[in-house]
């Protein structure tokens, strides 16, 4: 089993263009659904057959997956795992029968996710000290964010290149290799101006870093000192391309620009549970608002599906309201 599941997930790599965090996904899921396998069965995993798999032992993985408390969105997604592994298999001639297409996928929650108003927005695009070379940066990456609705891997995957101040087009490489060009406003490429601007900043830092004392040799030989300055160098063409950097002169992290939009919420709002995607989500109910096509909502947030857009986007009492009064020939505003 542990042979088929690396040539599967080696099939997503090559065949389907997955990216790697998908790929890390199937692989997690599909584990987790193999040592539960091999505790059904009392066999170590490495002993497992393809035959252990039928519609009882799925519908038992869910219902373990319950038992943990997990939500229903996180088991459909495990179970359209199952089912691409399975498909693989059968393709394969290593299976015959395609017992997960038996398994009902559980009904997922409809969310509505977290957005900001439009006075929310603009109190948070005002946090940023924007004395600071490190402020100005966090003034790009909230003012980007708001402009363009880009997811947050995409937002610090974007290198120099991807970025034309002068059409104030961004370019993205979106899930699947999907390649978009968004457009944003003038406001965001002001804050990138200022923040390109401070590059050479950062980049000296990093300089001064490396030209600074030799590492201590910890008894490993010469191979313990050179080996980090050699890691260095194999990263610097990375960093060098990075439209954002860190402190450090490296490129910045999600984990880092999940903490800033943290701390900056906390400066200006009493909200909690705000993150990137919030601002994604705000994005695309703003432009909703003000009369924007669904559709060419889609194609900025870079979904495959429409009905991924209509979960994004929602639309208020208030403004079905007017939208009924206005539109319905029998509904006069005396109504």
């Amino acid at each position: 089993m542990r042979e088929q599941l690396r040539g599967f997930l080696e099939y997503l790599r090559l065949n389907r263009n997955a990216s790697p965090l998908t790929v890390e996904a199937y692989d997690g899921d599909l584990s987790q659904f193999l040592s539960f396998l091999a505790g059904v069965a009392h066999l170590p995993v490495s002993d497992l057959r393809v035959s252990a798999i039928d519609h009882l032992t799925i519908r038992g993985f869910l219902g373990d997956i319950y038992r943990q408390g997990h939500s229903r969105a996180t088991a459909a997604r495990k179970l359209a795992a199952i089912r691409a592994f399975v498909r693989y298999l059968k393709r394969e001639g290593v299976l015959e029968d395609n017992d997960a297409s038996v398994v009902v996928s559980p009904k997922r929650e409809e969310r509505i996710p977290l957005h900001l108003e439009v006075d929310e927005m603009t109190r948070l695009l005002e946090m940023p000290d924007c004395g600071s070379p490190l402020g100005r940066r966090d003034r790009a990456i909230i003012e980007l964010f708001y402009a363009s609705g880009l997811r947050l891997r995409e937002l610090v995957g974007l290198d120099l290149e991807d970025v034309h101040l002068g059409a104030r087009m961004v370019r993205v490489l979106g899930k699947g290799g999907k390649e978009r060009v968004i457009p944003f406003n003038n406001s965001a490429a002001q804050a990138l101006r200022a923040c390109l601007a401070d590059r050479a900043q950062f980049q000296q830092a990093r300089l001064a870093r490396r030209e600074g004392p030799p590492a201590v040799d910890r008894g490993r030989g010469p191979q313990s000192r050179e080996s980090p300055r050699r890691r260095a160098r194999s990263r610097s063409s990375d960093v060098d391309e990075a439209l954002f950097l860190n402190y450090r002169a490296g490129r910045l992290s999600p984990r880092s620009v999940q903490r800033l939009i943290a701390r900056y919420m906390t400066m200006c709002s009493t909200r909690c549970g705000i993150s990137p995607h919030a601002i994604r989500h705000s994005f695309a109910t703003h432009l909703l608002e003000r009369g924007a096509d669904l559709r060419a909502i889609q194609e900025l947030l870079g979904h495959a599906r429409l009905s991924t857009t209509q979960r994004y986007t929602h639309v208020n009492a208030a403004q079905l309201l007017a939208v009924y009064r206005r539109a319905h020939p029998r509904a006069a505003k005396r109504d």
